[in-house]
């Protein structure tokens, strides 16, 4: 090997060497249970509550990488809705982003992936620094799991609750007859008076002589 190739070998061990490491991300998003996880290069670094889409606004099954990022972004087409920290993974619009309505359930979400927003900050900050190429996101699952698992609500507060908005309808609320229309005069406090006497002693009687 001569001293040309020696050189241009060392530059390149040099110049490896200077360059960024970036780690791989990957982000689970399981549509049975609700949940994302988030590996860093093997490790588990979160856990999160998720919701998809409801059946007819399915989030798509399958292996996507992130192919746009906009930190505050609104959509296009569904009335200007706010998408905050939006990571876009394929070519129909259907990315992970925050919202502000309740996570952990499948919502009206048009196929999107919605996280509490505190959350979908920390994923857009550490795929923005790792690099969208070495980030991948795997969908599976099925919604229809989550829809039959999630909680009902209880019968018995339901009708509770209908029979309490039933009574406040039909309660009767108490008005009193109107007022003679005569003036009205407060009693005024009683006064006393006294006539003051000065005693004075009786005469004295003249003596009888017989």
């Amino acid at each position: 090997m001569n001293i040309l190739k020696l050189t241009l070998l060392a530059c390149a061990v040099v110049v490896g060497a200077a360059l960024p490491a970036h780690a791989d991300i990957l982000i689970r998003v399981d549509q049975s249970t609700q949940r994302m996880s988030v590996d860093v290069d093997g490790q588990h670094l979160y856990d999160w509550r998720i919701s998809t889409g409801r059946p007819g606004y399915d989030t798509p099954n399958g292996d996507f990488r992130p192919n746009r990022m906009d930190a505050d972004h609104y959509s296009q087409e569904y009335d200007n809705a706010p998408m905050p920290h939006a990571i876009f993974f394929d070519l129909h619009g259907h990315a992970i982003h925050g919202s502000y309505d309740p996570i952990g359930h499948p919502a009206d979400s048009h196929g999107c992936v919605r996280l509490d927003p505190a959350n979908a900050a920390k994923l857009f900050d550490l795929v923005k620094q790792e690099g969208m190429a070495n980030t991948k996101v795997e969908i599976g699952g099925d919604v229809t799991i989550a829809l039959r698992n999630a909680k009902p609500s209880h019968p018995v507060s339901v009708a509770r609750a209908q029979a309490h908005v039933r009574a406040a309808s039909q309660e009767q609320v108490y008005v009193p007859p109107p007022a003679y229309n005569q003036p009205y005069y407060a009693p005024q406090p009683q006064q006393y008076y006294y006539q003051q006497y000065e005693y004075a002693p009786a005469p004295s009687q003249p003596a009888w002589h017989w």
